[in-house]
């Protein structure tokens, strides 16, 4: 087999076959004929849509069904807005059905078509021309059918929500031939007594010839002029006629009506308590905050005045004068202390000092000396001893004991050449027992 073929499956052929319809067609208005209509427990209508020359499956699922104003029947005329789809386990086409209406009302909604697009054009249905829609309404009227269900559900919903609002009811026909007139009228009235500053236009749900009062040219054209905002609610949520659109504000239902027309007073009761409580709280923490600020101006103010400013500086001159005596004691301590250092110092330069220990030191020494002389003398008297004997055999005193005798100078040096000498220096001579102190007189060379 190629490879470049591409097979499809059944499954695929009918997913890509619905793809391709649902793909090339919108939403369609088609008309026809039912038939083989079935209604199963599900709630789901299913039927055939014909004319004389074909026919196609149709189905309406529950949720749409319940929203439609008639009872579908067994060869019934009817025009259903659909689009078109693929049922893929049978691979049949269908039409899966949005909204359906009578054939009837198809030449109706011709001419609403027509006369909204001119009215559009006229600038009738623009937002800017809107009033806004208060939020507390000072009284509130409604204008209505004064016997129909849309007014019982309007007053309810008003009583539920805010029972303190005073409402008017302003009783019209709301379907018939002078309906529409009647609600002019009303319109007008309500704008003279100035009793409303909101209102309130509603009916129920119907077929599209019960509400075509509501689609009156005057009718659209007198509230576009109105000077009081309008809450239009005209039949149930899929109905929509052109006083909605000239309305300031458009509501589904009746009851949405009056939702949309009056403030909750449960909940801004709710609301109120809860800003209350945030009022109290928020009071609470200005008058802590306050407190706070008083307190911290009244210590500023209590620090400000001469009288604690008086006691501060006092208190600062009580801890200067402290730390004044303490400096003081400190520096006359370190002085002390420099001084005592300098007279040790002082005492350690000082000449009586010096000299003390130069005395002490020469009497060490003395003594020293003195010990050693002792020591030395006796060492060298016995020295003395030993070469006295010695030398007595060539001593020049064992000379002097036979008549001579021995000069000596004034350094005790002994004078042997007379030129050394000057007249009237001190000689000693030393004989063999005394001395001679002697002066010279002459000299001789």
């Amino acid at each position: 087999m190629p490879a470049s073929r591409d097979i499809f499956t059944v499954s695929r052929l009918n997913i890509e076959v619905k793809a391709a319809l649902e793909g090339s067609f919108p939403l369609l208005w088609i008309t026809g004929e039912i038939s083989n209509l079935a209604t199963p427990r599900s709630g789901h209508l299913y039927f055939t849509l014909k004319d004389s020359g074909a026919q196609v499956r149709c189905a309406m699922f529950r949720s749409r069904r319940n929203l439609s104003r008639f009872q579908a029947k067994e060869g019934m005329q009817v025009i259903v807005r659909a689009r078109v789809t693929l049922y893929e386990p049978r691979g049949d086409y269908q039409l899966i059905i949005d909204h359906m209406e009578q054939a009837g009302e198809g030449l109706l909604r011709q001419q609403i078509e027509q006369l909204k697009q001119k009215l559009d054009a006229e600038g009738l249905f623009s937002s800017d021309h809107k009033l806004p829609i208060p939020i507390f309404p000072q009284r509130i009227g409604v204008i209505t059918s004064a016997s129909g269900a849309a007014v019982h559900d309007v007053l309810t919903v008003l009583q539920r929500r805010c029972p303190a609002i005073p409402v008017i009811i302003y009783p019209v026909a709301v379907q018939g031939e002078n309906a529409a007139t009647e609600i002019i009228e009303m319109l007008r009235i309500a704008e003279q007594r100035h009793e409303c500053d909101l209102l309130i236009l509603t009916r129920g749900g119907g077929s599209l010839e019960d509400m075509m009062a509501f689609n009156d040219e005057q009718l659209v054209r007198e509230i576009y002029r109105l000077g009081i905002p309008l809450i239009s609610a005209i039949g149930h949520e899929i109905d929509t006629s052109l006083s909605d659109h000239a309305a300031d504000r458009r509501a589904p239902t009746p009851s949405a009506a009056a939702e949309l027309a009056s403030p909750d007073c449960r909940e801004l009761h709710r609301k109120t308590e809860s800003l209350a409580g945030q009022m109290q709280r928020i009071q609470q923490n200005r008058l802590l905050q306050l407190s706070q600020r008083l307190d911290e101006l009244s210590i500023r103010l209590t620090q400000k005045h001469p009288g604690s400013r008086l006691r501060e500086q006092h208190r600062q001159l009580e801890t200067l004068q402290l730390r004044l005596q303490k400096s003081m004691l400190h520096r006359l301590e370190m002085l002390n202390s420099s001084h005592r250092n300098l007279l040790l110092r002082l005492n350690s330069h000082s000449p009586i000092q010096q000299l003390q220990q130069a005395r002490q030191h020469l009497d060490s020494l003395g003594a020293r000396l003195k010990q050693r002389m002792q020591e030395r003398l006796q060492h060298s008297h016995q020295q003395l001893g030993g070469i006295s004997r010695e030398l007595n055999a060539i001593s020049p005193l064992a000379t002097l004991e036979r008549g001579y005798a021995i000069t000596l100078d004034s350094d005790q040096s002994v004078v042997t050449d007379a030129s050394r000498l000057s007249v009237d220096d001190q000689l000693t001579i030393r004989l063999a027992k005394g001395e001679l102190g002697c002066r010279v007189e002459k000299i001789t060379r």
